[in-house]
C-alpha cells in the first residue's frame, strides 16, 4: 500500500472496484456504441458514496481527501471500465463549487452532485481555443440581475448528460485573463452532437451552445473577473487526477500482457520464454514501478497541501508519456490480437492517447516547468 493510503482508502477502492466490475465493465461495449453511459449509473454510484468523496459531509460528500478520489479512479481503471465520468464530476467540478461557491450555492448543488441526481460538466475549451484559456470568446453580459451568455464550447466531458455546467466566459470581453469569470448554468444549454473520438468511445463528450442564455447573477462562482485565477488554482488537482489513471493503466497493461505472454505460444513455446518478450516486460514493469513511486509522492504532497503547479505539471506530462509508451509496447507483444477492439489492451492503447492532450497539453506542461528553471 502507498504511504498515503489508509484502511478507509483501501476499503473504498475495494468497493469501487466491485461496483465498476459488476455495474460498468459488462456494459462497456454497449456504452461505446451509444457514446455515453446509462444515466442511472450515476445514481447507483451516488448511493454507494462513489461521488464527491472528498467534499465535506456538510454538503453531502464523503468528507474524505484527494486519496479517496484517487482510490476510486485507480479502481475504475483496474476494472476495465473507463467510460464513467465520475472523476471529472467529483474531483474537479465539485471542487470549484466547494472552493469558490457561497454556503448557499454549496447547499444547492453539491448534495445533488453527491447523490448522482445532478451530473456536472465544466466548459472551458472552445472551437478556436485549446490550452489558451485567456483567448476564450464566450461572453456573459450583465443585464440587471442576470447574465446573458453567448458562445460555444467543445470537447466537454459529461456534456451530453449534464444537468449543470460551469462555464468559463468573458464578463469583460476587452480584457484577457482579467475578464474571465466562472458561471454555473443549469438551464438553456443547447447540447450538440456527441463527438466520435479515436478512443474513450463510451465516455460522454459533446459540444455545448449558449444562445442568449439567461442566468441569475447569483450563479456567479466567486468574484467577477477572477475566473482565470480560479482555473489556475484548480488545474493542479485536475492534472493529478489525470496522472492517477495513467499509472493504473500502465500497471494493468503489464498485468494483461504477462498473462497473455504465458498463454500464447510461438515456435512451440510460450512467448514469455523469448528473451525479447521478457526484456520488454521487464522494462515496462520497471517504468510502472517508477511511475507509481512518483505518483504516490505527488498524491501524498497534494493531500498535505504541498503539491505546487510545477509539480503537478511534471506528474501530468511524464506519467501520461510513460502511459503511452507502455501501452504501445505491451500492445506490440499481443501481435495482431493487440489491434483487435475486443482485447482490453487495444482499448488501453487507444484510450491512452488523449491523456497527453486534455488538462493542458504536455507541451504546455513543459512550458510551465520551463518557466521555473
Amino acid at each position: 500500500m502507498p504511504g498515503w493510503m489508509r484502511d478507509d482508502h483501501k476499503a473504498l477502492a475495494e468497493l469501487a472496484n466491485e461496483f465498476f466490475a459488476k455495474e460498468c465493465a459488462p456494459n462497456e461495449t454497449r456504452w461505446a456504441q451509444q457514446q455515453h453511459v446509462d444515466r442511472e449509473i450515476w445514481t447507483k454510484a451516488g448511493e454507494l458514496g462513489l461521488l464527491c468523496a472528498s467534499i465535506p459531509e456538510e454538503y453531502g460528500g464523503g468528507g474524505g481527501d484527494f486519496g479517496h478520489e484517487a482510490a476510486i479512479v485507480d479502481a475504475q481503471v483496474r476494472a476495465l471500465a473507463p467510460s464513467f465520468g465520475g472523476a471529472v464530476h467529483s474531483a474537479i467540478i465539485a471542487h470549484y463549487i466547494n472552493a469558490y461557491g457561497t454556503h448557499e450555492q454549496k447547499l444547492k448543488w453539491l448534495p445533488k452532485m453527491a447523490s448522482g441526481e445532478v451530473v456536472a460538466a465544466i466548459a472551458m475549451t472552445e472551437p478556436g481555443t485549446g490550452s489558451d484559456l485567456q483567448g476564450i470568446k464566450t461572453t456573459a453580459v450583465k443585464n440587471g440581475d442576470e447574465y446573458v451568455i453567448n458562445g460555444s464550447k467543445t470537447f466537454i466531458t459529461n456534456g451530453f448528460l449534464c444537468d449543470l455546467v460551469i462555464v468559463a466566459a468573458k464578463t469583460d470581453p476587452d480584457e484577457g485573463a482579467a475578464g474571465v469569470s466562472l458561471i454555473v448554468v443549469e438551464n438553456g444549454i443547447t447540447k450538440g452532437r456527441k463527438l466520435e473520438k479515436v478512443g474513450q468511445h463510451g465516455q460522454d463528450t459533446c459540444e455545448l451552445f449558449f444562445d442568449n442564455v439567461r442566468v441569475p447573477t447569483s450563479n456567479l462562482l466567486g468574484e467577477e473577473g477572477h475566473g482565470f485565477r480560479y482555473l489556475m488554482e484548480q488545474l493542479p488537482q485536475e492534472r493529478l487526477i489525470i496522472a492517477v489513471p495513467a499509472v493504473a493503466s500502465m500497471e494493468k497493461a503489464v498485468e494483461l500482457t504477462i498473462a497473455y505472454a504465458k498463454e500464447r505460444t510461438a515456435f512451440g513455446k510460450p512467448i514469455l520464454a523469448f528473451q525479447n518478450t521478457r526484456f520488454e516486460l521487464a522494462e515496462c514493469s520497471t517504468l510502472g514501478t517508477v511511475a507509481r513511486t512518483f505518483l504516490d509522492d505527488c498524491v501524498a504532497k497534494h493531500i498535505a497541501g504541498e503539491l505546487d503547479i510545477t509539480g503537478a505539471a511534471k506528474a501530468k506530462w511524464w506519467l501520461t508519456e510513460q502511459q503511452n509508451i507502455v501501452a504501445d509496447r505491451c500492445m506490440q507483444l499481443f501481435g495482431g490480437y493487440g489491434y483487435m477492439a475486443e482485447y482490453p489492451i487495444a482499448r488501453i492503447w487507444t484510450d491512452s492517447r488523449i491523456q497527453k492532450i486534455y488538462g493542458g497539453t504536455n507541451e504546455i506542461m513543459k512550458e510551465i516547468i520551463g518557466r521555473t528553471l
